[in-house]
């Protein structure tokens, strides 16, 4: 048996601190995405509130993270890979869990929402590969595509609608039935934030 094997909770041993920020991030994108759940459920629009409230409590620990990781001067391998995928949660899943709870539930809506979260996991991995290329040659300067935390301009656009009533038939820009399924026109947004994710715009690292 391997000395790490017989030590009790030796993972979360060799956690930092920038680590717990991270894995707060996580859990408030989970935490929306069960919110959305309990709007589906009761169709009370706290709930969305609540989920959208979540997104950016997560943002806020996204940002964190990042900070106590420079001022310890201790980021890792494993904080770049925690945070990547806390990110797909909270920034991918997470938003277009809102907007399907939000109304977009046609067939093309799905299909756009699902093209979303794939961008955003694509965009994730090509930054951890951008990382390790560049950081040979010194400090890197910019990153290709928008990162995936601006889903959160997404988010703040569905709770404008929740505050409105816009939700469920009467979401923003109605919708459209092409060959016997539906599309909402507003989904688009999602599919045109994921392009941009996989885009080769270079977004400079500050």
């Amino acid at each position: 048996m391997k000395p790490s094997e017989s030590r009790p909770f030796s993972m979360i041993r060799e956690f930092r601190i920038a680590d717990w920020f991270t894995l707060a991030n996580a859990v408030c994108g989970t935490g929306a995405i069960f919110s959305v759940l309990s709007y589906v459920e009761a169709r009370e629009v706290q709930h969305i509130y609540f989920a959208c409230a979540l997104v950016f409590a997560a943002f806020i620990f996204d940002v964190l993270d990042g900070k106590v990781a420079r001022w310890s001067r201790s980021p890792s391998v494993l904080g770049r890979e925690l945070d990547s995928l806390a990110d797909v949660i909270s920034f991918g899943v997470a938003p277009a869990m809102i907007g399907y709870g939000c109304g977009m539930q046609g067939l093309y809506d799905r299909v756009i929402l699902a093209f979303f979260v794939a961008c955003g996991v694509s965009r994730l991995a090509r930054y951890n590969i951008t990382a390790d290329a560049l950081s040979e040659n010194g400090k890197v300067k910019f990153f290709e595509g928008t990162p995936i935390p601006t889903s959160l301009l997404l988010v703040f656009l569905l709770l404008a609608a929740a505050t409105q009533g816009a939700l469920g038939g009467s979401l923003w820009f109605g919708q459209i039935a092409l060959a016997g399924f539906t599309l909402h026109p507003l989904t688009l947004l999602f599919a045109v934030s994921g392009a941009l994710m996989v885009s080769r715009i270079r977004i400079p690292k500050l």
